[in-house]
Parts: C-alpha cells; sequence; structure tokens
C-alpha cells in the first residue's frame, strides 16, 4: 500500500459521521492494517497534521480539523543553516500557549527536567517567542515519570504564582518516550546491582536485579532497557541488555555515545550482498555516458577525508565566459529504488562522523570504492555544467551523466599553500592541474562577493576536532579553520545546490529542498536589544544586512563565539521539506541538497529525479511522502550531529582528566548567575568557572549587561574577557568540566562604535521599545480599572 493510499484511507476513515476520535494505532487496528502499514500510517498521519488536513486533540487522538479539538498540535520534528549555521540546540516552534489553549487547559510539549525533580514543558506546534518565558512549570510531584525528551500532554493550572513568570500546569499523560535505552555505569549496593545513567538525566542510580546481571562487573559501561522509569514517588528498574566493556578501556567512550544515540549498527547482510553484486558488475567503462575521462578534473578534501564525492573542472569560454564542472559521485547508479541497499540508506538517511570512526550511509564498497572520485580511477558521476558571466551571474546550467577520472586528489592544507606561494608549485604540478587551481580560486572569490552582495550570511561557530595519536588516544583537540581553500570548494558546491533546485523547479518537479525559513521578527528584535546591551551599536538586525554587518564585524574578536551563538539561537533551523521556501541564510529562493549522497539520502533522492529528468519521464513523488521523508531526514540527520558533539567533549573529558591542576589562557563565552563559560585558546575545552569559586568578592548577575559585577571597583567579568584559568574538576560520567580561575589576563577590546546616523538609530529602537512597554502597561491598567467593580 502506497503512500497517497493510506493518505486517503486514512482522510477517508477520520472523515466518517460516526469516527470518533482515537490515537494512530487504534485508527491501524480498526482498518486491520499489518506492521508495516501500520508504521507508514503514523507518518501518514504526522504529514497530514502538518498539512492542516488532520490535527492531534486531548490524549494525541487523531481528529478532523473541521472538528473542534481541545488542543490542535503538531509534534515537529527537530531540525537544523548552512554548514556552522546549522547547529542550533533549540526546535524552532516554541512559545507561551495560545489563549485558546490556555482556556482550554490542555497543552501538547516536550518535557526537560532539572536535576531537582520538577521540570519545564516546552510547547509545540505554535508561534515562537525566542525565550524560555513560554515553558510550562511542571512540580515534581506533578511530572509522573516523564523523562527529558518526552512528548507530554499537560493539564494548565489557573493559580499563578507570582515569583515565577512560567505559566504552571500537571503532566496527565505521557504520548511519546524519547526513547527506553540508556547507557551507564553498572556498580553493586546491598546485594544488588545498579547503573548510575551517564551524563545528568536522571540523579538517583536505576536498579537493574541482581549482581552479576549479563556477566556485568562493578565500573562496567552497560547498555539497559528502562522497564519502569523513575518518578517523586518511586525509583527507576530497568534491565541490562548489553556491557560494553570497563569504564576506561579502548573504544568504550565510542561504543557507549554509540547506543546512547541508538546509532546504526552493521550493515544487513542482504543490503552487502547487493553492494557486492554492484561491484561485480562495475568495469570502469564510461557506459554510454558522456565522456569526460580526457578532462582536467580534480578533487580537494579534508586530509582525513574518508569518501570522495566531489570533483571540479573550470574552463573559460571563448565569449569570456567561465564554465564550471561539478562532478557528483552517481551513488545512484548503483543504489537503485526499493533495493536492500536503499532500504538501508533511507534508515540512516545520514553518515554519522565521530572521532575514531565513521559509520556510513552505504557499505564501504560502494561509499569507499565504487562511487568514490578516486585519483586516476574511471568513475560514474551526475554532472552539473554551469556557466557564468566574468561577474559571476549564471547564464546556463546542464545536467549529465558523465564518467570521469579524477587527475589529483588535494587537501585543503597544499591549496593553501598553493595560494600563498604559486610559483613554488610549478614545478610540482602539471601545467593544466595549476592552471585549473588559479582559475577555480578567481571564480569562487568572485561567487563568493556575490552572494553576501546579495545578503547571504555566514556564521563562524567554532568546530573543535579531537586530535587521536596512532592508538585512538587522545592527544590534544583544535578549531578547524575556514580558509579559502575551504571557501572555494563551498562556493561551487552552493553553486551546483541552488544550480539544480532552481532547474528541478522550472521544471515543476515536487523534490525535496534545504529550507531555511526566515526568523521570526521578535526574535530578531530581542537580539537587537541583546547585542546593544553588550555595548555593540547597530541597527535593527530584522535587516539582514545588518545582522551581516555585525557579524563582519565582529569577526576575530574575543566575543565573537557569543554573539554567533545568540544570531544562530534567534534563527529558524534548516530542514528538508518539498515546501517552496527559500533559504534566509544563502538569501536564495530555491535550493537543495545535490553535492553529497554518498553521506545524504536527500542527495541521492534529488539524483534520481536528474535521471527521470533527463529521461523526460514525471517522477511518482506525492508531497506528503515527501514531507514524511523530510523529517525523518531532518532527525536522523540531528541525532548523527548531537552524537558526534557528544564523544567530541566526552573524549575531551578523558583528556582533561588527567590534566587536573594544569593552567591555560581562556576566553569568557557565557556569563550566567551561577557562573562563568569559558573556553580555552590554545586547547579548545569548554568548562564552567562556578561564580562561588571567585573567592576575590562576592558578585552578582547583571542581567542587562551580561556580566558578573563585584562589590568592589573594577572587579567585573563580561563576555570576551581574557582570564588564566586552572582545571578544578572533570566529572566524565555526568559530561561536565569545572575550571578555577587564577589570573584575569585584561578586558575584551570595546566594541565598535558606528557613525552618527547608527547611534540615531539604535537610539530610535530602544525609545520604540520603551514606547511599546509603557503603551502594553497602560492597556494592562486599563483592563484592570474595567475589571473593578
Amino acid at each position: 500500500m502506497n503512500f497517497s493510499e493510506l493518505e486517503q484511507i486514512a482522510l477517508d476513515f477520520v472523515g466518517q459521521p460516526t469516527y470518533k476520535p482515537i490515537k494512530p494505532r487504534m485508527i491501524a487496528k480498526r482498518l486491520g492494517l499489518d506492521e508495516d502499514s501500520s508504521r507508514q500510517l503514523k507518518r501518514v498521519i504526522k504529514s497530514l497534521v502538518k498539512r492542516g488536513l488532520l490535527g492531534y486533540g486531548e490524549k494525541h487522538f487523531v481528529v478532523p480539523v473541521n472538528k473542534p479539538a481541545k488542543t490542535l498540535t503538531a509534534k515537529p520534528k527537530s531540525d537544523k543553516l548552512h554548514g556552522a549555521a546549522e547547529g542550533r540546540e533549540e526546535p524552532s516552534r516554541r512559545a507561551k500557549p495560545s489563549r485558546a489553549e490556555l482556556d482550554d487547559g490542555r497543552v501538547t510539549g516536550i518535557f526537560r527536567r532539572m536535576a531537582a525533580g520538577y521540570g519545564f514543558v516546552r510547547p509545540v506546534g505554535v508561534a515562537t517567542k525566542g525565550d524560555r518565558s513560554g515553558d510550562i512549570f511542571v512540580a515534581a510531584n506533578h511530572s509522573m515519570d516523564a523523562a527529558t525528551g518526552d512528548t507530554v500532554l499537560v493539564a494548565l493550572s489557573k493559580k499563578r504564582d507570582i515569583r515565577r513568570p512560567n505559566p504552571e500546569g500537571d503532566i496527565v499523560e505521557i504520548l511519546e518516550r524519547e526513547t527506553h535505552q540508556f547507557v551507564g555505569t553498572y556498580f553493586e549496593a546491598a546485594g544488588n546491582g545498579y547503573v548510575q545513567v551517564d551524563g545528568t538525566l536522571f540523579s538517583k542510580p536505576v536498579y537493574v536485579g541482581d549482581p552479576g546481571a549479563k556477566s556485568a562487573q562493578p565500573d562496567d559501561k552497560v547498555v539497559f532497557e528502562m522497564v519502569r522509569f523513575p518518578s517523586h514517588v518511586h525509583d527507576g528498574e530497568g534491565v541490562i541488555t548489553e556491557v560494553l566493556g570497563s569504564k576506561g578501556a579502548p573504544g568504550v567512550d565510542t561504543l557507549s555515545v554509540i547506543r546512547e544515540y541508538n546509532l546504526p549498527g552493521p550493515f544487513a547482510e542482504d543490503a552487502l550482498d547487493d553492494a557486492r553484486k554492484q561491484a561485480e558488475k562495475f568495469d570502469e567503462s564510461t557506459g554510454g555516458r558522456l565522456d569526460l575521462t580526457g578532462e582536467t578534473v580534480i578533487t580537494i578534501d579534508p586530509v582525513d577525508a574518508r569518501d570522495f564525492d566531489d570533483a571540479i573542472s573550470l574552463d573559460r569560454l571563448e565569449n569570456g565566459h567561465w564554465r564550471l564542472g561539478v562532478h557528483i559521485a552517481d551513488v545512484s547508479h548503483f543504489v537503485r529504488s526499493k533495493t536492500p541497499l536503499d532500504r538501508e540508506a533511507f534508515q540512516r538517511a545520514t553518515s554519522v562522523y565521530l572521532p575514531d570512526r565513521v559509520i556510513p550511509m552505504l557499505p564501504e564498497i560502494v561509499s569507499n570504492n565504487l562511487a568514490s572520485l578516486q585519483p586516476e580511477k574511471v568513475r560514474y558521476t551526475k554532472t552539473a555544467f554551469i556557466e557564468f558571466t566574468s561577474e559571476g551571474i549564471r547564464t546556463a546550467v546542464d545536467l549529465q551523466n558523465t564518467a570521469i577520472r579524477s587527475k589529483r586528489r588535494f587537501t585543503y592544507e597544499e591549496v593553501d599553500e598553493f595560494l600563498k606561494d604559486r610559483e613554488a608549485w610549478r614545478s610540482k604540478l602539471k601545467p593544466e592541474v595549476h592552471g585549473l587551481l588559479a582559475r577555480m580560486h578567481e571564480l569562487a572569490m568572485v561567487l563568493r562577493r556575490r552572494r553576501f552582495d546579495r545578503g547571504s550570511l555566514e556564521l563562524t561557530m567554532k568546530e573543535v576536532k579531537v586530535d587521536l595519536d596512532k592508538h585512538g588516544r587522545v592527544e590534544g583537540a583544535h578549531v578547524v579553520e575556514n580558509t579559502e581553500s575551504h571557501q572555494i570548494i563551498e562556493e561551487f558546491m552552493l553553486a551546483a545546490n541552488m544550480a539544480v533546485a532552481e532547474t528541478l523547479h522550472q521544471h515543476d518537479m515536487l523534490f525535496l529542498r534545504r529550507i531555511h525559513a526566515d526568523p521570526d521578527s521578535r526574535k530578531l528584535k530581542a537580539l537587537t536589544e541583546f547585542i546593544a546591551e553588550l555595548g555593540f551599536q547597530t541597527g535593527s538586525l530584522e535587516s539582514r544586512f545588518e545582522l551581516q554587518k555585525l557579524l563582519g564585524s565582529i569577526h576575530g574578536r574575543a566575543e565573537e563565539h557569543a554573539v554567533n551563538y545568540a544570531v544562530l539561537r534567534s534563527l529558524q533551523r534548516a530542514v528538508y521539506s518539498p515546501e517552496e521556501q527559500g533559504h534566509y541564510a544563502l538569501a536564495s529562493d530555491c535550493y537543495c541538497h545535490f553535492t553529497s549522497p554518498i553521506r545524504r539520502y536527500p542527495d541521492l533522492h534529488i539524483h534520481r529525479l536528474i535521471d527521470l529528468l533527463l529521461a523526460k519521464r514525471k517522477p511518482a513523488n506525492h508531497m506528503g511522502e515527501l514531507v514524511a521523508l523530510g523529517e525523518h531526514c531532518s532527525e536522523r540527520e540531528q541525532r548523527a550531529e548531537a552524537a558526534e558533539r557528544e564523544l567530541a567533549k566526552l573524549k575531551l573529558l578523558i583528556y582533561m582528566s588527567s590534566r587536573v591542576g594544569e593552567q591555560l589562557d581562556a576566553v569568557v563565552t557565557g556569563v550566567e548567575e551561577f557562573g562563568l563559560f569559558v573556553q580555552g585558546v590554545n586547547l579548545p575545552a569548554e568548562g564552567l568557572v562556578h561564580v562561588a569559586t571567585l573567592a576575590d568578592d562576592y558578585y552578582r548577575f547583571d542581567r542587562r549587561s551580561h556580566r558578573l559585577e563585584g562589590h568592589r571597583s573594577g572587579n567585573s567579568y563580561r563576555l570576551g574577557d581574557m582570564v588564566r584559568v586552572e582545571v578544578a574538576r572533570v566529572d566524565i560520567d555526568r559530561r561536565e568540566l569545572d575550571f578555577r580561575i587564577v589570573q584575569k589576563k585584561g578586558r575584551a577590546a570595546p566594541p565598535p562604535r558606528l557613525s552618527r546616523g547608527k547611534a540615531k538609530n539604535l537610539r530610535a529602537i530602544k525609545a520604540d521599545a520603551r514606547k511599546q512597554k509603557h503603551e502594553k502597561h497602560g492597556r494592562r491598567e486599563g483592563m484592570r480599572k474595567k475589571r473593578r467593580p
């Protein structure tokens, strides 16, 4: 049964006059669907809810939209901006419950439990204000046994505590568990076995039965299934399902994160057989494709790249135009739709790049051999030929199935060296390769200038990469730099993605886009105020060009991390969706992912559509099916990135645990009431300096200026301050690193001042904000007077 058939069946069933709201699994049962169709029906219903054709009511029951429902919300999938800007931590649609929800008294949301037992529920499916004031406070004794990440139904309380700005409520039902599988450290006490769960998710250990279950030994890292979740009235209870190994043993940290995030394991045997058959059939002939094996084509990748899926050619035409060739590994030739390989690729949806290993989307036979654009090997590619004027204006796009033979593999470091001293490389490279590199740099910089001229944004969030020795042990870490060599490839990949997306759009094809919705104006107003409080003078950041100027002005400054992070939090996440929305950060009206089919399923989907386009056939994709595919790929992407960050952090903590007492230079990256977040300058480890350890003075938090202010004159800490710190405490299990300040090295340079006109603009923005605040206060007073007898 296909997606569109299930959609019609679901709509017909819910639309019956005698229908009474029930949950999706009950609908599947009433319809007599098998297990596979039942799982598909859940995705169908989510798609219909997102499109406004169905709704979720009380207790997550499915309701028709033409009938009143107590709560009509759609649970959004987690999503993620291009490059660094695609790393926002928070879901994008959050805010205070609507008036209708408050009157009705029930809200669906995501629960977050604090260490003390109480928690907050963040509503889903409603507009966002951009702060946490709309989170619903839930007392410990009214939170049932909900765990962080669970989707819950909350009954709102009519009583309000004037000391707490948040609305309050009670959890009445847990609609969906985030997970039942957890990882922790096993220990024994009083003749029983327990597991202390990693991180701060659960404060108390979980009982797992008699000692030695699954042959677990004290201090072993184990995986367990939660049988009974802990609550304020009872402790948790679970059963050990796997012993990973002794805590601290090589590789156990990686296995712990793999299990914690439920990352995929080995490939199914039928998928491996499928890959082997593809390898047997491939003979490196051009296969009737456009033969480009004699053209000068190169690849540029990181020195430790595991797969090579993009290559570049570039020529200057007689009319002075550029002809760029972006050649992408033709994975769709080997991974056919509805095969075992396709099933595995879909389920994984993305490769996961951990510090010491890769969990690939495709078996290595495909990803590291058949589809890897290795030097001097004939490889099948999808090529986007793009013609530009000398000013970088695109004039034509030609998509082809091609065969190439890469002439050389470059690393980013080699290209950077080439750009520093081109003459020194003349003897090292063939003339045609030397000339190609020079042309690539020239065109890339033209495209980059045009992109920023139209308002494209670039957030420089530091990417921390862990350095491992030959035995896999951490020997340090460094920040990955975005050099000109990176920018060359980035510009060409962006150009190809836009060209392919616009070509598919012009042919009226329905496809999976990479969309990044415009930010909420309220969030940008709040961001403008925040930036002003830091001392930066700027116009309203509701203008993308003011936002662009801000990001340019703080580049290389000590406050760069904090400002970039604040901007990131104010923006939406980029997601996969067939909806015709543009990409805000890239200032592009039409964008998709085409350039990485080895590691991203959405790119594979685009390649298949290109095959249909070249064959002059229309795709059979259905809107609802693509909505569900986009949600699935977005969720898998977020899971992979979260696991990558967590393992990098864990390995860095293990490294720091042997360096307690050592000192390092650091910069203040965050200021909170409870202390300072600082990050090392040479070793980019981030940790907390608790306010209690600042023993030289009594400090209070100035929320307006984001400082910790001491009573004594001159004693204060703000974003960007340089400090000398000492490693005070490392708790690997709780994933915590504490520093102690040894010396304050200096104040960050004052933020740049703007022209008189911009300063006047800033004053006008603040005056307007004060006016709105007074008007709001006046309306409240008026309402109070009307209610008085």
